[in-house]
């Protein structure tokens, strides 16, 4: 069996829903044609390099499974099909994978490795999101007016009149 991947960008307005079902609608190609499905990476939004059907921004995934060359065809079929992908594009990875058990538990683990990253990568954005806002409410707060003291008013005024 050969290793292939297969990466796409979809729109990046897509439900988390909608991208699991494309998922699983390529989960279940793979399945039917005997492929072994080895990891899906989930990698994001980010910036086009260059503008597709008006989308600056798209999320990129990328999909690792075996296959002996017949499941390719179908997985881009399907992903021709879809409305919400801009783009694909599979790459033999290898020619010959050997251990395949030994190839699925390295995925396993590339993949388990991946989602800690991201939760990581998700922790500390949200933690620098916290700490924009915090600067924010302060840089607001030192630009607030200082409250007018009315008694000082009034005694300058009498001293005005006399």
């Amino acid at each position: 069996m050969r290793e292939y991947e297969t990466t796409f960008i979809v729109q990046p307005e897509i439900s988390d829903e909608g991208r699991e079902a494309l998922c699983q609608k390529l989960d279940t190609a793979l399945e039917k044609l005997g492929s072994v499905r080895l990891m899906l990476d989930d990698v994001g939004k980010r910036k086009l390099a260059y503008e597709i059907q008006k989308f600056q921004k798209g999320h990129y995934l990328t999909l690792n499974y075996l296959d002996d060359g017949r499941a390719v065809k179908e997985i881009e079929r399907l992903l021709r099909l879809e409305e919400s992908v801009l783009r694909f594009l599979t790459v033999q990875v290898s020619e010959e994978v050997v251990d395949i058990e030994a190839r699925k538990v390295e995925a396993a683990e590339q993949e388990k490795l991946r989602k800690q990253r991201a939760a990581e990568r998700a922790a500390r954005e949200a933690e620098e999101e916290r700490a924009r806002e915090a600067a924010e409410r302060e840089a607001r707060a030192a630009r607030a007016p200082a409250p007018v003291d009315d008694e000082d008013d009034d005694e300058n005024d009498d001293e005005d009149e006399e």
